[in-house]
């Protein structure tokens, strides 16, 4: 069973990456949805217990936005037992305090563990409960690890997916390479020190051409000023270009007014 056209060409990243085990999931469009926030995330193992309405729903699909590889690859399981049988650690998602005593990390701290345990080619899989109630007493019996998010206390509500996602979220950044900030030129560059300084000769001359810098205490300082306001950002060439043919433009107003006077 597919949609759009067989989906996005998706594959298992890992076999030791971490299982997302859906626990007695209600509604196929939430499954599907599911699927589709593992997928952003980099996540592929699916694994269904007791699924409400059975497997396959074609609902699942037409929610998951092209992640259809990650629900054809979807295997069901009858228990949380049978599901967790072969795994070597166990996650249960917990929004709610418990009276169990167990480890208790955040969504980032868990995404690391799990890193880790995939390094160590074990195998780990995250339980999330049903929809509307979340996971029970005997299902979290079966975790060695609960995951809490640190979300608003006064209004700690997500639904299927968007629990999924912040955990794949979370475990994508464990390797993800990119930096937290950076900036974008497209198809230009950010300018070098001498393409700058051979703007700031431009206009520093023009300046100078019609009078703007004629006082002479204050001249240094002005320019100063200039370059300081050039040098904070990260300009490009692009906008060099700009600025230069501004600077060109205006100065051949200036003169053409003065040649008509």
């Amino acid at each position: 069973m597919t949609g759009r056209n067989g989906g996005a060409d998706l594959a298992p990243p890992a076999p030791f990456d971490p299982v997302i085990i859906l626990v007695r999931p209600q509604l196929a469009e939430n499954i599907g949805t599911t699927a589709r926030a593992m997928a952003n995330g980099g996540l592929f193992h699916l694994r269904l217990v007791a699924p409400r309405d059975g497997w396959p729903q074609a609902r699942a699909w037409y929610a998951s936005s092209g992640a259809d590889r990650i629900l054809e690859a979807a295997t069901v399981f009858d228990t949380v037992d049978d599901a967790i049988a072969d795994l070597h650690r166990v996650f249960a998602t917990c929004p709610r305090p418990r009276h169990v005593i167990k480890p208790v990390m955040t969504a980032r701290g868990a995404a690391a563990e799990l890193r880790a345990i995939s390094s160590r080619h074990l195998k780990a899989g995250i339980l999330f409960g049903p929809e509307r109630a979340g996971l029970d007493n005997e299902d979290m019996a079966r975790a060695d690890t609960l995951i809490r998010y640190p979300l608003n206390p006064r209004f700690m509500s997500l639904n299927l997916a968007q629990a999924v996602l912040v955990m794949a979220y979370e475990w994508y950044l464990t390797e993800d390479t990119v930096p937290e900030r950076y900036f974008m030129t497209n198809e230009t560059h950010v300018a070098t020190k001498g393409e700058v300084e051979t703007f700031m000769t431009h206009l520093i001359h023009d300046l100078d051409e019609c009078g703007f810098l004629h006082h002479e205490q204050k001249r240094p300082g002005m320019v100063r000023n200039l370059r300081h306001l050039f040098a904070r950002g990260e300009v490009t060439e692009q906008e060099l270009r700009t600025l230069h043919g501004v600077v060109s433009e205006l100065s051949r107003a200036r003169k053409a007014r003065h040649l008509k006077k």
